[in-house]
């Protein structure tokens, strides 16, 4: 009987079997000199290519294609200036803990270290700004690194991994053998949680008077939204998400509060003021959710669950930390709450009730509403007709800035993986290229882009991706005219004195959509507000809308910089009367 041998096969085309064999489909690229034999793999390969038109977008895409799903996204870039265009994308997906695969090229190996064309330290540039990152010295070392990759990736708290891939390793030959097994010694992952410290948990939870959920993407990121769901409703308890967390916890479930921090809601901002127990999971007490953290949550016990061990306790000290697996270890915590209920929920009905009626006072003193005008659209009003066409059901890719907040106010997401956008970056130029990563990954699904005119202008070549492509993305232009947020803070706290955010020149939506082959409009007035979004929506290819809105609005509530979640701006300032 003749010995079988595994296939030979280059490195390229050992790399795009390991693709494969991770059930990659689609890679967003823009290929150059040291990744051409990855490319002539390319060619008769089933794995689409998706040619991005920046490096930059191709991480962003990648991300996309990743938050809408939950899947490992891939990007790809040559060497030198290809590799370091992928960096602010690369730690946006750091900070937002997506799980993305970034490969790139790099000079042949006898060549680095020599300053050869287009030959940057990509490794030691991207240390800081992935999860983790390879290098590849030995063709041998390919599938096992690949296989490593998206294992990392993934796992845990996920997260962007690059692999470098030399020139002469994308060319090489050799025998190919399939990877079955992963062993990285030094790489911990703790799913389960404590299970003393879980039921401790439920007992706190059925003690506590006042108690308030506030949820996180780690949420999203462990498909523990239904677990969720069930916790809230066990202890009847308000909820909040934050602006990773959108749609953690249906929009429109009776318990959902809105989202809190520095453009939260007074409802939310107050309930994590004045709660008792704060029951924190899938969160990372962030600046822009604490405010000034010694004022954050002062009456509060903290309950912290999260993945990642580093979180627990950086920025607040809980009382009780669980490291362990979100949906894991709420279905611990709802079993052992089930199993006490009958005992201890009528211990603490009364205050309960008085909590939730406090809760609601608050959301009926100042309640987070849209706002209209007869004259001009205002952001709150756009905002409000996408939620009505979407009801909740539309991926929202935003871009960064006032749209990004006001989209999170009042657009409505009753599924996770609704809402994409850069929360801990804050990278402007990444709602384009994400909606096409997103439209990719879900063909039949509405895809809003809501971008505003500065972060719209960072990423216009995607236009081209978008319309070679077909790709009925509905592009809503936010447009106020200036850089909103930074206008909003020099008109605030630097005595109005606006420098170098006025945008002009935007150009004409019509022609600019024209000009790639697909339609495209400007709106200035209210009244053509929602025919001209249902005439976007009901195109059935790529749309560009131009919606000139107020240029002086604000986002409010606001919390200043520095201040107490509880210190909320909740309007604008009145103003002072001149002196007679």
């Amino acid at each position: 009987m003749p010995v079988q041998t595994a296939p030979l096969l280059s490195g390229a085309l050992m790399l795009l079997e390991c693709l494969v064999r991770e059930g990659v489909d689609c890679i967003f690229g823009y290929p150059g000199g040291v990744t051409l034999p990855l490319y002539d793999a390319l060619y008769d390969h089933p794995i689409r290519h998706v040619l991005v038109r920046h490096e930059q977008n191709a991480c962003f895409a990648a991300e996309g294609y990743a938050r809408s799903t939950g899947r490992v996204g891939v990007c790809c870039a040559t060497s030198g200036p290809g590799a370091t265009n992928l960096v602010t994308g690369l730690v946006d997906a750091l900070m937002d803990s997506i799980p993305v695969v970034a490969l790139t090229g790099q000079v042949s190996s006898k060549l680095i270290g020599s300053d050869a064309f287009q030959e940057a330290d990509t490794f030691g540039i991207t240390r800081s700004c992935t999860k983790h990152n390879f290098l590849i010295k030995s063709l041998a070392d390919l599938p096992q690194v690949l296989h490593e990759a998206f294992y990392l990736a993934a796992s845990g708290r996920p997260g962007p991994v690059l692999v470098d891939i030399p020139k002469d390793i994308f060319q090489a030959q050799g025998h190919y053998t399939p990877v079955n097994s992963i062993h990285l010694p030094g790489y911990k992952v703790y799913t389960e949680g404590h299970t003393g410290q879980i039921r401790r948990a439920a007992q706190m939870m059925w003690e506590a008077e006042r108690p308030f959920v506030y949820a996180g993407g780690g949420i999203i990121h462990g498909e523990a939204s239904e677990e969720l769901r069930q916790l809230v409703e066990l202890l009847d308890a308000p909820a909040v998400c934050t602006l990773m967390g959108l749609g953690a916890l249906p929009s429109t479930h009776p318990n959902f509060i809105s989202m809190p921090g520095m453009h939260g809601s007074y409802a939310a901002n107050m309930g994590m003021t004045h709660a008792d127990l704060l029951i924190a999971i899938g969160v990372r007490f962030d600046d822009r959710v604490t405010g000034r953290l010694a004022a954050f949550a002062p009456h509060a016990e903290v309950i912290h669950v999260d993945i990642d061990p580093a979180e627990i306790g950086k920025n607040r000290t809980p009382e009780l930390p669980i490291v362990g697996d979100a949906r894991r270890v709420i279905a611990k915590m709802n079993k052992f709450l089930l199993e006490t209920r009958d005992e201890m929920q009528p211990r603490n009905a009364a205050a309960r009730r008085a909590w939730w009626g406090q809760v609601n006072g608050w959301k009926e003193e100042h309640p987070l509403t849209p706002e209209f005008s007869d004259d001009e659209i205002k952001p709150q009003h756009l905002m409000a007709e996408i939620d009505r066409i979407s009801n909740g059901e539309a991926i929202v890719s935003s871009d960064v800035g006032q749209h990004q907040m006001w989209a999170a106010q009042f657009i409505r997401f009753n599924k996770p993986r609704l809402w994409l956008n850069s929360g801990g970056l804050g990278s402007m130029g990444f709602g384009l290229p994400a909606a096409v990563g997103a439209q990719f990954a879900n063909p039949d699904k509405l895809v809003f882009a809501i971008v505003g005119d500065g972060g719209f202008q960072m990423s216009v070549p995607e236009l081209a991706t978008i319309a070679n492509h077909g790709l009925p993305v509905k592009i809503i232009v936010s447009n106020n005219g200036y850089l909103g947020m930074v206008r909003q803070w020099q008109e605030l706290f630097y005595n109005n004195r606006l420098s170098a955010v006025t945008l002009d020149g935007f150009p004409d939506a019509e022609k600019l959509a024209g000009a790639y082959g697909f339609k495209g409009r400007t709106i200035e007035h209210p009244r053509d507000l929602r025919a001209a979004l249902e005439a976007a929506v009901a195109e059935p290819g790529p749309y560009l809308l131009n919606v000139r809105v107020s240029p002086y609005e604000n986002v409010y509530p606001m919390v200043p910089s520095g201040g107490a979640i509880y210190e909320m701006v909740l309007r604008p300032p009145e103003p002072v009367e001149a002196s007679r």
